[in-house]
């Protein structure tokens, strides 16, 4: 079994320098914290961080806005945000508090993605590559006597991505080709990286959209798991939806493989570390033969 080591002295050290006595840090807000998690360890103690979706028991998808929240975003110098329609609500915060000395990051559009994607684009690691780099620049063009060091934290955060890559081109070398589903398509883009072929996407786009899957779509889930058509099922742990719970009971009778799936980062963890958690769950899930 492959074993997963998270990079945790270097994440820390790009966390940990020193600002000047008495600067302001640049005041950062996130829409999630996953976005605010890599804003800090670029920024590092030059920067002020605000994560709006943090509570692992909060389903994101009913989250709804405060005052507080809209007076956080007025007074940020950076926003960051996922775009393609994961949170609208820090869309419709930015049109009501403009600001021309605001910086803005819509993460879904750097790799590309359009609205109708899959929206859970933190579950690829090349999107969170570009998603850095462009924060980097950010806050180099606001704070240019700390480039060097803005600089440097970038790269220590890249070497940490590129060494979970390895794993996943490790890990894909042995399961590509694997059938495999989930009740939402929250693992989509590890999916796709793994090289794994999903089934049942209707189901899982309809639980997404907190719409009612057709029975069709409920049958075909039903005896993929009991027939071991699919040999893992990713189930979204943060979300409660009884169609998707009781398909997770299914594959728990049928001897499936189980593994959950968060959309906020855990807490007291770093992006790397959630990443790397959830491929090791994958891996103890599917052993080599």
């Amino acid at each position: 079994m492959m074993k997963f080591i998270v990079l945790g002295l270097a994440i820390a050290a790009a966390a940990s320098v020193s600002a000047p006595a008495g600067a302001k840090p640049i005041e950062i807000v996130a829409a999630e914290n996953f976005y605010g998690d890599v804003a800090q360890q670029i920024g590092g103690a030059d920067v002020a961080v605000t994560s709006i979706l943090s509570n692992p028991n909060q389903d994101p998808h009913l989250f709804e806005i405060s005052p507080g929240v809209g007076r956080t975003v007025s007074a940020a110098d950076i926003v960051v945000y996922s775009g393609i329609d994961y949170d609208p609500w820090m869309e419709s915060l930015l049109r009501a508090a403009q600001s021309q000395n605001r910086a803005v990051i819509a993460v879904a559009p750097l790799a590309a993605r359009e609205a109708g994607d899959n929206p859970h684009v933190w579950y690829d690691t090349q999107t969170m590559l570009a998603y850095a780099a462009v924060l980097a620049d950010a806050l180099v063009t606001r704070d240019p006597a700390h480039a060097a060091q803005y600089r440097q934290n970038l790269l220590t955060f890249q070497a940490s991505i590129h060494a979970i890559n390895a794993r996943i081109d490790a890990l894909r070398n042995r399961l590509a080709g694997t059938p495999v589903t989930a009740t939402e398509p929250i693992f989509g883009y590890m999916f796709d990286a793994l090289g794994m072929r999903v089934r049942d996407l209707p189901f899982q786009l309809a639980v997404m959209n907190d719409t009612e899957p057709s029975a069709r779509d409920v049958a075909g889930f039903e005896n993929d798991l009991r027939s071991h058509a699919v040999k893992l099922l990713i189930y979204n742990s943060q979300a409660s939806d009884p169609t998707a719970d009781r398909m997770r009971g299914i594959a728990a009778q049928a001897g499936v493989p189980v593994v959950g799936a968060t959309e906020t980062e855990p807490p007291g963890t770093h992006y790397q570390a959630w990443m790397s958690a959830e491929l090791a769950a994958v891996d103890k899930a599917l052993p080599a033969p």
